[in-house]
């Protein structure tokens, strides 16, 4: 006995122009029927929430599917596999396409030469195809804009939820960060770690998705801009702040990679405020209420 509901999208150029667009969503279980040999010509992420199958590579050797695990589709690829025909299983499953997979795939959020994934837990991207399908509703005018956004998230999710990975990253990525400020070259990061530069690569990129070059660059930039943004600091004393002596290379850096010099960005974003900002995000739900003009308290 199986149980299977699906609806299929045709979204319009305009949508595919959002980088992503869902082609198809569905929710299945039980024994359901095996799936190929097939080839598609768009990527597919089927989330398996419960029970266990395998999955048969283009060569013939199987791979068991222990839930919960992801199943990795992509486009071109042969593909065949099915359930256990005793005890099934329970699926969730997205078709999407655009041209944003490139860089999702090279940021390795996409992993078509790892077709099965373990996961750590199933529930936060289940989630998020539930929502899919609940937009999937007959006449909802922003059915194609919801789904697209689904699809970033989703893959957010399945990022998250690997079992491979911890969910926020490599504890490299955050001695990384503590000491991105530091006037430190990559190979001084790698030999502090006992690593050498090829291995400190090797480990950023499998938890980040870039080299440590630019996983440090963007920590720097973007307290940078905070610093531009919110205090009256001269260019030259942020770039102390941010780990670069020479204020003439972070502004080239800076205007480089942000695409406007730093002193127009502090035009631009300027927003002084008197002993500093905040580091802690505001909770809508502890903001104090404020008093009604007139009204005295005792």
């Amino acid at each position: 006995m199986h149980h299977t509901w699906m609806r299929f999208f045709t979204p319009g150029p305009a949508h595919h122009r959002l980088g992503l667009v869902c082609l198809g969503v569905g929710l299945q279980h039980g024994t359901l029927p095996t799936v190929g040999p097939r080839v598609l010509d768009h990527h597919t992420a089927v989330v398996i929430s419960t029970g266990g199958g395998h999955y048969l590579h283009p060569d013939g050797r199987p791979t068991p599917v222990t839930a919960p695990a992801l199943l990795w589709l992509t486009p071109g690829t042969p593909h065949h596999y099915a359930p256990d025909p005793t005890t099934g299983w329970d699926e969730g499953f997205v078709d999407f396409t655009g041209p944003a997979t490139a860089p999702y795939t090279e940021l390795g959020y996409i992993e078509p030469d790892r077709p099965v994934v373990p996961l750590t837990d199933a529930t936060a991207p289940r989630a998020v195809i539930t929502r899919m399908a609940r937009a999937a509703r007959p006449g909802n005018p922003l059915l194609e804009v919801e789904t697209a956004a689904a699809v970033h998230e989703l893959l957010v999710a399945l990022r998250r939820a690997r079992a491979d990975l911890t969910p926020d990253g490599h504890p490299v990525l955050h001695s990384l960060a503590r000491d991105a400020f530091k006037p430190m070259s990559v190979a001084d990061h790698a030999a502090r770690h006992g690593m050498t530069p090829a291995a400190l690569r090797t480990a950023v990129r499998r938890g980040a998705g870039c080299s440590p070059k630019d996983f440090l660059l963007g920590i720097r930039l973007g307290h940078a801009k905070e610093l531009l943004a919110t205090t009256e600091l001269p260019v030259a004393a942020v770039a102390r702040r941010v780990g670069y002596l020479d204020p003439a290379y972070f502004s080239r850096l800076f205007t480089r990679r942000v695409g406007t010099p730093p002193v127009r960005f502090r035009a631009q974003q300027g927003r002084t405020v008197p002993g500093g900002w905040s580091e802690r995000i505001p909770d809508p739900a502890k903001r104090p209420t404020p008093r009604p003009p007139g009204r005295r308290t005792t």
